[in-house]
């Protein structure tokens, strides 16, 4: 029987616990699924030879283990901060069987939504190996109606927190009616929202006419676009084979429109990318006019892979960090790096001075970390500063805790804020900030004199450096995805968290999207396009793109030397 032909058995339980090795050390107790026949199973997670894998044992297919994190004394020092969230705020399903199989979000759930991603079409104009999902693959075409987008959004604010919407596919760009849906959002009062693209169609329409490829990146901006999540797997074309001749004329659009805010999303594979992690921090921060941000993204290897593979493929977030610190000669550190959920820790003492309910992430520690640097520009290039080498981080996330505390026991809030905004400044080394960057006046400025132009200051010399690793069925941890914030919108009014969605797919993405699609033939009738046919896949003309100018001086200074 094949692994296709399993008979999926999700809601059932076994008890089994795997047994420890000789020089292994237990970590943590949790609980997983066999990725064949979706038992849930309880989990052990260990330490062995200086890495942390999981392990859990089904009646039906044996031992499973994966590696989960690829350097314990990373693994001790991220686990160190966690946070328990304080529940979803709405129950969309009730409690019918065992997490991860109840989906919606329903009571056991821990964590109010932080982003949502809404998938506007599975049509793409790629067809990328290591991609979720898109309509040819699939065998149907989902474009939910804008009506169904209206619906999803009052689903949403449900939850009473600030609305975040990623639009996402597929491809959002194919869909033609794009600002309309980016207008709608608005008019229902989505704060913050995010386009997910390999921004080719800006390169496509840049090349015939660059005036029509800023005015559709200025009409998306003004009707509502904060920020751009641009694929971006590398500065070379052998990684970055998706987009990297168009980025060129993919940022000069975006300069052009105003679109300021970009966030670099690389995929990390191991042996493919690998050797260019520090390259693309530094192409980040060689264009910090508009990139804010690069999110690394350690591969899910979703679908069945033998181990083997597994193994060629795999990486982890301490093994991306310290690639990085190694890439950029030490100037970004593996200690650079905290857990997202460490932001709670602000949330919480801004909630307790304010008297007023604020949006927080409490994820789980092993689902992603981040850290901020400076950036100077110098003739070599640039020169890169995290942020830990001039503030305590820790000693500051210790000191806002005991005050949120104190104000939580009833202290003075008004007393308690000028403490606070006295007191920071010993956190700060002014010694060791670059020249011309002065943290506790941007800061005090923000806070005390609500000052947008400090704001702003400090968004733009700073830029974030994140990594998010999803889970897949070889790895999963369900405590993971009951403290997850990035749930995914369905037409139904759910919302699923994205590590069920995406790898309990036969269950989530892919029942729910063909209920809601329409088979490809169908489409291909109604748009007039041969039969199968949903999308024109892009071709490039590669020696156009390589021969201009602005090619040129776009990867100039990191362009990986012979590539």
């Amino acid at each position: 029987m094949s692994l296709q032909q399993l008979s999926k058995k999700p809601g059932e339980i076994a008890y089994t616990l795997p047994k420890l090795r000789g020089g292994e050390e237990a970590l943590s107790l949790t609980a997983s699924v066999c990725p064949y026949c979706y038992r849930v199973l309880p989990a052990v997670i260990v330490e062995r030879e200086g890495k942390v894998y999981i392990r859990r044992v089904c009646p039906e297919h044996g031992e499973i283990e994966e590696l989960y994190y690829g350097d314990v004394e990373f693994y001790k020092r991220v686990t160190k901060y966690t946070e328990d969230g304080r529940g979803t705020r709405h129950i969309y399903t009730q409690v019918k069987t065992l997490c991860p199989f109840n989906c919606g979000l329903c009571p056991m759930h821990k964590q109010h939504t932080a982003l949502v991603n809404m998938v506007v079409t599975n049509r793409c104009n790629l067809s990328c190996w290591y991609c979720f999902f898109y309509s040819e693959a699939a065998g149907y075409v989902y474009e939910p109606s804008l009506e169904q987008i209206r619906g999803m959004v009052r689903s949403i604010k449900k939850q009473g927190v600030t609305v975040a919407i990623q639009l996402t596919g597929g491809e959002p760009l194919l869909r033609e009616d794009l600002v309309d849906i980016v207008k709608l959002l608005r008019e229902e009062g989505v704060r913050h929202i995010q386009l997910n693209t390999n921004g080719i169609k800006f390169a496509e329409l840049y090349l015939e006419d660059p005036g029509k490829a800023v005015e559709y990146a200025r009409q998306l901006r003004v009707n509502g676009v904060n920020t751009v999540y641009l694929s971006f797997d590398g500065v070379s074309p052998v990684t970055n084979w998706k987009n990297h001749w168009e980025i060129p004329y993919i940022f000069e659009t975006f300069r052009k429109a105003g679109m300021t805010s970009v966030v670099l999303v690389p995929t990390v594979i191991k042996g493919v990318n690998t050797h260019e992690l520090g390259a693309i921090v530094r192409f980040a921060a060689k264009h910090i006019d508009i990139v804010r941000a690069v999110n690394f993204q350690p591969v899910s290897l979703t679908g069945y892979m033998k181990k083997h593979e597994r193994d060629k493929y795999r990486v982890t977030i301490p093994e991306v960090a310290r690639l990085i610190e190694e890439q950029t000669g030490g100037e970004v550190p593996r200690e650079a790096w905290f857990p997202v959920n460490v932001s709670a820790v602000f949330s919480r003492f801004i909630e307790g001075f304010s008297g007023e309910f604020k949006f927080e992430m409490s994820n789980h520690p092993i689902c992603g970390v981040g850290t901020y640097v400076y950036v100077e520009r110098e003739n070599s290039g640039v020169k890169l500063t995290p942020i830990t080498s001039f503030v305590d981080v820790e000693g500051l996330l210790e000191y806002l805790r005991e005050k949120w505390e104190d104000l939580v026991a009833g202290s003075n809030r008004y007393v308690t804020g000028l403490k606070v905004l006295y007191s920071i400044r010993k956190f700060i080394d002014p010694s060791k900030q670059p020249e011309g960057f002065d943290l506790y006046k941007l800061l005090f400025n923000i806070v005390v004199k609500r000052s947008y132009d400090a704001l702003g200051e400090l968004h733009y010399r700073l830029l974030f450096l994140g990594q998010m690793h999803f889970m897949d069925l070889y790895n999963y941890d369900i405590q993971r995805v009951q403290r997850c914030n990035i749930h995914y919108s369905t037409p139904d009014g759910r919302l699923i968290p994205f590590c069920a969605f995406n790898i309990f797919d036969d269950i989530y993405r892919d029942k729910i999207q063909r209920e809601h699609g329409i088979p490809l033939e169908e489409y291909s009738r109604k748009y007039g396009m041969p039969k199968g046919m949903v999308t024109r896949k892009y071709i490039r003309d590669r020696r156009r793109l390589e021969s201009s100018e602005l090619y040129k001086l776009t990867y100039e200074g990191v362009l990986m030397p012979g590539k």
